[in-house]
């Protein structure tokens, strides 16, 4: 349990300088003189350098261990946005987002492998998984706010000195707190296929050869576009130009419902997959509605998408992780790795350069159908059965 308190920090504070910059990143790159088009480019190749990183860290995890990967990822990336403060051009900036992104990659497959290790059985593996999309929804409630707050008060270059500075001291803690040596020697094997949801290979996610269907990773990469396009789009709505601050209020709307469907801890007793397809195409409707203007208000709307957030990302962590034996961990998360990054980069060009010819809501949309029109819905029925 401390093992996974120390993670659960670790992912807080990095989510929580991430997300701490998505209301500050355009208006920051605006003020360095880059154009809208150039900005979604900027926002895009953070997530587009994540996939050799993602590639490295799936088998370096497996084989390595997780905490090097760890430690790594979180003092190197705290460096790079202690550049970040000092950059003066836009193509700087591209050039430090990118590298921001390679080095960030390592993160997220290195703590979901290391908590997925830490369970004593499925269900465990399930409240873990929730447990780590809690606090990813907590640093993101308060996150895009303060970084706003931050800009509001001190400026770009400060604020990014001391988000810097905070990822290379958690970098620091997580060297001496991670004892990972002696957290493999008390992990517990778990069986494949032991969730009652997900009875067997042929019923669970896993295919007739016991792999995952790749049609199955186009949910996180939809969703990462639909998000991508969502922080692009809000800080240039109506209600936040000319504010920062608002636009962090925005944000953090989104974060706030995703905490109230994470607090409903009685849903992972559901089968994750049924909570990933509903989740997803409860979003899917939410942006349609949001690209033909219904009458239900942005803050509202907002609200609503992070609800669906919080249902959707630790079911998808769940399903994998139930259907992977512990020596494959890394390997799995990383694939949803470069998911969400395939997705995020793709998301802010999309919104970039298609704007002003279709609402970018109805792009987000439109990739969430595409990935459930696509998924192998056998899963479902016989998991459901």
């Amino acid at each position: 349990m401390k093992t996974a308190i120390w993670l659960y920090l670790f992912i807080f504070v990095a989510f929580f300088d991430l997300h701490a910059q998505y209301p500050i990143l355009s208006p920051f790159a605006l003020s360095l003189g880059a154009a809208p088009s150039f900005i979604g480019l900027i926002l895009g190749v953070y997530s587009i350098t994540h996939l050799p990183g993602n590639l490295i860290a799936g088998y370096g995890v497996d084989k390595y261990g997780s905490k090097s990967f760890i430690v790594f990822s979180l003092i190197v990336a705290g460096i790079v946005l202690i550049f970040q403060s000092k950059v003066t051009d836009p193509w700087d900036l591209l050039v430090i987002r990118s590298i921001s992104g390679f080095v960030l990659a390592f993160l997220s497959p290195a703590c979901l492998s290391l908590l997925a290790k830490l369970a004593k059985d499925r269900i465990h593996q399930g409240k873990l998984m929730a447990g780590n999309g809690l606090v990813h929804t907590m640093a993101s409630v308060v996150s895009p706010a303060a970084g706003a707050f931050l800009v509001a008060k001190l400026g770009f270059s400060t604020s990014f000195m001391l988000l810097g500075w905070g990822l290379i001291i958690t970098g620091v803690l997580a060297f001496f707190g991670i004892q990972e040596k002696k957290l493999l020697q008390q992990a517990v094997a778990l069986p494949e296929h032991a969730d009652p949801h997900l009875p067997s290979a042929a019923s669970g996610l896993s295919g007739e050869d016991g792999t995952i269907p790749w049609l199955f990773y186009g949910i996180p990469l939809a969703l990462s576009c639909s998000q991508g396009i969502l922080f692009f789009e809000l800080p240039l709505v109506k209600e936040s130009q000319g504010s920062i601050l608002t636009s962090g209020i925005l944000f953090s709307l989104v974060s706030l419902g995703a905490l109230v469907t994470l607090s409903l801890l009685f849903l992972s007793k559901y089968s994750p997959f049924i909570r990933v397809v509903i989740g997803s195409l409860a979003l899917a409707l939410i942006f349609f509605g949001m690209s033909v203007n219904w009458m239900i208000p942005l803050f509202a709307s907002l609200f609503l998408i992070g609800m669906a957030k919080g249902i959707i990302y630790p079911a998808i962590a769940s399903a994998l992780a139930s259907v992977t034996s512990a020596s494959r961990y890394g390997r799995v998360f990383s694939l949803l790795s470069i998911s969400f990054s395939v997705g995020a980069f793709l998301g802010p060009i999309l919104a970039g350069q298609l704007r002003l010819q279709t609402s970018p809501y109805f792009l987000a949309f439109l990739a969430l159908m595409i990935a459930l029109t696509l998924l192998p819905y056998r899963t479902l029925t016989t998991a459901s059965a």
